[in-house]
């Protein structure tokens, strides 16, 4: 076809062939190299050309069909009964695909006890409220547990699934407990500071020690008794030698040092001992102060270690008194709470009672529990005149008139404290208003703490809906038994970072379910070990590959069927590959974020790639670097949702090809690994080619010295510089940059094992030759002397030395003759053999 001024369509050499078949391929090679379809209607010359031809050519013919199917187009665009149709030839419409169900988000909602589909009330916003730590003491594993689970959830939502979200976190510095250590700790300092004699120390831990024997006694929970049991244990064992010591008049300065020892060991037991004698008298507020603020510290100083993201708005019990004042008010005005002796109780009969409302949200079998609701409630205000101040004994504090020896805030009912309930209900609506999308906590939070706190801000807001949904991470455990500071069996997060890094523990629990029960152990630790060292050679391993030089039009390489079969989506057999493995890490994700299935799929993941790395170098083949680019990076996606801060996802996306192993996050990590490897990968390339070429000549001229000579460069010399070398028969030397502490971790367990082997081996040689030695002392004893040294079984032998009585003098049974017959002809052909044996002087 040509429109005007282009070069006339040429047909005639078709007039000469007859056959349209033929007719239609020598078309199809005529117009391979000619640009048929220039101009806006048909030539003459095109016309007449189709009109040879009376019917489509065949699909084969891919340029005469497609060139044919234009003409008969603009043809019946120029034909009379398309006159009336404005402009050229449509398009024909469009069709959808059926298309696939894709997998939406759904969440455990603690409300429903069911998984339900996440819908934010507005749009991608999402406001989030997490009930925070009660600052007293050090931050446990047991916390951790919900701090590093609702951080993971918390990346999952914002950088996987893309939601916007404000997390609001408080801090409880006002509480029973806190109040309680506070001025513990106050009155134990006091007394030592006062330096008491060792007789005095020995007189107060007697009286201390009655009180807490009969809390010892009264105690039922199997938990806190064998607690207070090892308390009392280890208080006998020092408090025996020092009374012995006292009777006995042992020098003074003896009787001193177990005096202070008896003090350390006894604190918790004095401290109550003091409290409860002289905790009326502590007045000073900025007594209940200081150690909330210590500890509060000491969290962000452990969160920041764990690699947890703080809060977008944290709130202090502290600073919003006058705000929990006004949302008390605004509760007893709404009718659901009365004033009792200067404090404000929630009327839970009247709350109940309502239409709109429901008491027990999320336990409603806990209702009625009293020893829940008194824990609830805190030490300090379950007496017996705090609980007569209530209509009924489900109604909770809002706020609680002080008494001696604790702090107070000024109040329409006179000088008192928050309830720990009103708290979170103040802090939350003050933040996030009538309602949030998500509250979280820990499992145990459920009844009565998060039951009363829906049960006040619904009453305070006049709604149903304060949260939508409920989430509750799982205990902590270790060896079955839940961690609490109370139990004093806790763990501390220093204590657990000693031992692994943050990351381990971090895979550690992205390797259970959030909401489930995880117990801490070695074995659980060993698995988040091992997934790491995983995880981390295969990306290595990556980055050697795509370091190999190549230019820029090598590294897009065919695909054959090796790369089909690990990237297809569908391969028959059932075999799942990347984009399957893709898919199923996202079902998982949408599935209450189940990390745990997401890990293992990431796993299966990186083992088929490894099979497809090793069979590829088994053939002396490239493996597929965009390929594996892609693979890795998409992993390495994953994992920063799960591991680093927000401010290093770019950061992380560097060498080579936004490739790094996994690595704790700080800001200049990557820029750092990119600068040394760009910088020294060129000179180890170099010593390593050096190096292979001498291994390779010694192999040929049989120089062992040099090999040895290359093996401590490999082994002892660049572990020490954070080098591995790895050699492959037939191909080149991998060379890694690893963090110098893993490769020297490496080489110890490496010479452990190889010194294990050794002494095995050893073990085995000498086990080998006192078997031979036994053997050989065996076969030089005669048949006929065999029987004669077991005296202590037989009373009697024949003139060849076989038994024919036993020790009693019973003759003994032809089946046990029969057996010692066997023996004593296994004997004397032992001895001919031993005979002959020397007679070779063998």
């Amino acid at each position: 076809m040509s429109g005007s001024g282009d070069q006339a369509f040429e047909y005639g050499f078709l007039l000469q062939i007859n056959e349209e078949a033929a007719l239609a391929g020598a078309l199809n090679e005529y117009l391979i190299s000619r640009s048929y379809l220039a101009g806006f209607s048909p030539s003459q010359a095109d016309q007449e050309a189709f009109g040879l031809l009376h019917r489509p050519p065949a699909p084969r013919h891919v340029h005469a069909l497609r060139w044919y199917r234009h003409i008969a187009a603009l043809q019946q665009d120029l034909s009379p009964q398309s006159s009336s149709i404005k402009g050229k030839r449509t398009q024909p419409p469009w069709t959808a695909p059926a298309g696939t169900v894709v997998a939406q988000l759904r969440l455990y909602n603690s409300l429903t006890r069911n998984k339900e589909l996440f819908v934010p009330q507005n749009g991608n916003r999402v406001l989030w409220y997490s009930c925070g730590p009660t600052v007293y003491d050090a931050s446990h594993m047991g916390h951790a547990r919900s701090y590093i689970s609702f951080d993971i959830l918390r990346r999952i939502l914002k950088d996987y699934f893309k939601y916007d979200v404000l997390y609001c976190m408080n801090i409880t510095d006002i509480d029973d407990k806190i109040i309680k250590r506070a001025r513990q700790n106050y009155l134990l300092e006091q007394y030592k500071e006062k330096k008491p004699e060792a007789s005095q120390i020995l007189q107060d831990v007697l009286s201390a020690r009655g009180p807490f024997q009969e809390k010892l006694v009264e105690t039922t929970d199997p938990d806190k008794r064998q607690m207070l049991e090892r308390l009392d244990a280890a208080v006998s064992a020092v408090l025996g030698p020092l009374q012995a010591a006292v009777d006995s008049k042992a020098p003074a300065h003896l009787i001193q040092s177990q005096a202070e020892e008896l003090l350390e060991t006894a604190k918790d037991l004095l401290a109550d001992w003091l409290d409860n004698q002289f905790g009326s008298q502590v007045t000073e507020n900025s007594i209940f102060s200081t150690l909330p603020k210590y500890w509060e510290g000491e969290y962000h100083t452990d969160m920041d270690a764990l690699n947890v993201l703080p809060p977008d708005v944290l709130t202090r019990v502290s600073e919003y008194v006058p705000e929990i004042v006004d949302f008390v008010k605004k509760i007893v005005s709404n009718g659901y709470g009365y004033e009792s002796n200067g404090s404000v109780y929630f009327d839970t009969g009247k709350f109940d009672a309502s239409q709109q409302h429901s008491y027990g949200k999320l336990v409603p079998e806990a209702v009625g529990d009293q020893k829940a609701l008194q824990e609830g409630e805190g030490d300090l205000s379950i007496s017996a005149d705090r609980l007569s101040e209530k209509h009924s004994q489900n109604d909770f504090a809002l706020w609680k008139a002080s008494k001696p020896g604790e702090p107070s805030w000024d109040s329409p009912w006179g000088k008192g404290r928050p309830g720990w309930h009103i708290e979170c209900s103040a802090m939350a609506g003050s933040i996030l208003g009538e309602s949030m999308d998500i509250h979280g906590g820990g499992f145990d939070l459920r009844f009565p703490h998060h039951d009363n706190e829906l049960a006040q801000s619904e009453a305070f807001f006049e709604n149903d809906y304060w949260v939508r949904y409920f989430l509750h991470t799982g205990h902590l455990t270790i060896a079955g038994c839940k961690m609490s500071k109370s139990l004093k069996n806790f763990i501390t997060i220093k204590d657990a970072l000693a031992n692994n890094s943050a990351r381990q523990l971090r895979l550690a629990f992205l390797m259970h379910s959030w909401k489930d029960t995880l117990d801490y152990s070695v074995n659980t630790m060993e698995s988040a070990v091992q997934y790491e060292r995983f995880m981390n050679e295969f990306f290595l391993n990556v980055k050697d590959i795509l370091r190999c030089p190549t230019d820029i039009t090598g590294q897009f390489e065919k695909w054959e069927a090796a790369e089909m079969e690990l990237n297809t989506w569908y391969i028959p057999y059932n075999r799942t590959v990347f984009y399957e493995r893709k898919r199923a890490v996202h079902e998982a994700l949408c599935d209450n974020m189940d990390t745990r299935s997401a890990m293992e799929e990431m796993r299966a993941l990186v083992s088929q790639s490894n099979t497809y790395i090793a069979n590829r170098k088994g053939a002396k083949l490239q493996p597929n670097r965009m390929l594996l680019d892609s693979i890795a990076a998409y992993l390495t996606a994953m994992l920063k949702f799960k591991f680093f801060h927000y401010d290093t996802l770019i950061r992380s996306l560097l060498c080579p090809r936004h490739l790094v192993p996994l690595k704790e996050p700080s800001r200049s990590v990557f820029q750092s690994v990119e600068k040394l490897e760009t910088t020294v990968m060129p000179y180890l390339k170099v010593l390593s080619d050096f190096r292979e070429g001498v291994r390779r000549i010694a192999r040929e001229q049989k120089v062992t010295e040099l090999l040895q000579l290359c093996d401590v460069v490999r082994d002892e010399t660049l572990p020490e510089l954070g080098v591995r070398l790895e050699d492959h028969e037939g191909l080149p030397t991998v060379v890694k940059l690893v963090d110098k502490e893993t490769l020297l971790k490496e080489r110890d367990e490496k010479k452990r094992m190889e010194e294990e082997k050794r002494q095995k081996k050893d073990e085995a040689a000498r086990k080998k030759q006192e078997q031979e030695m036994a053997k050989l002392a065996k076969m030089k004893i005669p048949a006929c002397k065999m029987f004669l040294k077991e005296a202590d079984k037989y009373s009697k032998f024949d003139e060849t030395g076989f038994p024919t009585h036993d020790l009693e003098g019973k003759e003994i049974s032809k089946g046990q003759v029969k057996k010692l017959r066997k023996l004593y002809e296994a004997q004397e052909k032992l001895h001919h053999d031993y005979l002959q044996m020397n007679q070779h002087g063998s």
